[in-house]
């Protein structure tokens, strides 16, 4: 079977969430789960400042008109998806459906990717990649949602704190 790739299907502004959610009904209702696995509409909470000075956290979609599809591509599934009442197609020369490519997912962090640690605060790590790649340091604290790492490193003399992420470093075999 074909792996999932992720699509993105243009939508009439403002029915993002309505096809979305009418996409996942059609898969539950035709069982096509290993097909169309999944399906986003990507968004982020801003702070808005009102006229009155009051803060207001609101959820915004980072690409109105868009929504995100994880599906196996075939004229079915293709067919399913186009079909549904306020999608307009999908992304992609002569609607021919582009899938997005590993570093744009990774870029738009709509796949969450696991990464195993195997350090943790106050352990010695080697950078194995980046600018400082060949440095080491101290692991000061793990933010594994947020992918980073905080590491004090020895440089021109002083100790300097520097954030990386989590699989740019290794740990120091005792």
């Amino acid at each position: 079977m074909e792996e999932a790739k992720w699509y993105v299907a243009h939508t009439f502004s403002g029915y993002e969430n309505k096809v979305a959610s009418n996409i996942q009904t059609v898969v539950e209702n035709r069982n096509l789960q290993d097909l169309i696995q999944e399906v986003s509409v990507p968004t982020e909470t801003v702070v808005e400042i009102k006229e009155d000075g009051k803060k207001k956290e609101v959820e915004r979609k980072i690409f109105p008109g868009y929504v995100l599809v994880k599906m196996v591509m075939n004229d079915d599934t293709w067919y399913v998806v186009r079909n549904i009442r306020g999608c307009t197609g999908f992304v992609g020369p002569e609607s021919k459906p582009v899938p997005l490519t590993d570093e744009e997912v990774k870029k738009l962090g709509i796949e969450k990717i696991s990464v195993e640690v195997s350090y943790a605060a106050g352990d010695l790590v080697n950078v194995i990649d980046g600018p400082l790649e060949g440095f080491s340091g101290t692991v000061e604290s793990v933010d594994v949602g947020k992918n980073s790492v905080l590491v004090s490193i020895s440089m021109f003399g002083r100790e300097t704190s520097v954030e990386f992420e989590l699989d740019q470093l290794e740990k120091i075999k005792d």
